[in-house]
């Protein structure tokens, strides 16, 4: 049996109760027999962004980030649009990876999940593509009008969006083969 492929998932919301959330505890799921999906939940512990902080000894919480980004096959970033753009808190975590080449050549699913998402999807794109990320057009996915495809306990019922992230989940493990 081959072994499965670590991925950290990032999430870009802080809500406890985020659709994005929702989205990647179903894609865990889904995916249980070729990814280990971890979720990485601090992002909202990260300080904010100060490049004279940004040294060989940088605060622990970000070096922690870092670490886990380096040590995983690829990663997911799971984000709603807040007015426009990408949320404050995800945009920071990122800035802190700039100085280095920890997402550089990794195999990345930018997934945007919001009420409309199409700002925040091409500046997520954008992004990731300055820092070097690895991602095709089917390893990018946005998922408009989000909080109506999950029931009142957080599970996906929405039938054409289990469709989608069944054939995103195939799409990023045909790029992990790479």
């Amino acid at each position: 049996m081959a072994t499965k492929k670590k991925i950290l998932a990032i999430i870009g919301s802080t809500r406890a109760r985020s659709s994005n959330l929702f989205l990647v505890t179903e894609m865990i799921k889904a995916s249980a027999d070729i990814f280990d999906i971890s979720v990485y939940d601090s992002i909202s512990k990260l300080p904010h962004f100060n490049p004279d902080l940004d040294t060989t000894s940088p605060p622990q919480e970000v070096a922690a980030f870092r670490k886990q980004i380096m040590e995983a096959d690829g990663i997911f970033i799971c984000t709603p649009e807040y007015v426009f753009s990408l949320p404050g808190s995800l945009k920071n975590a990122i800035e802190w990876c700039v100085s280095t080449t920890v997402f550089s050549k990794k195999p990345a699913g930018l997934i945007t999940a919001s009420a409309s998402g199409e700002k925040a999807h091409e500046e997520l794109q954008l992004i990731m593509q300055t820092v070097e990320t690895v991602f095709t057009a089917d390893t990018t996915w946005l998922i408009q009008g989000i909080k109506g495809k999950f029931n009142a306990e957080g599970i996906l019922v929405h039938q054409e969006t289990q469709s989608q992230m069944h054939a995103f989940i195939k799409a990023f493990n045909t790029l992990m083969e790479r």
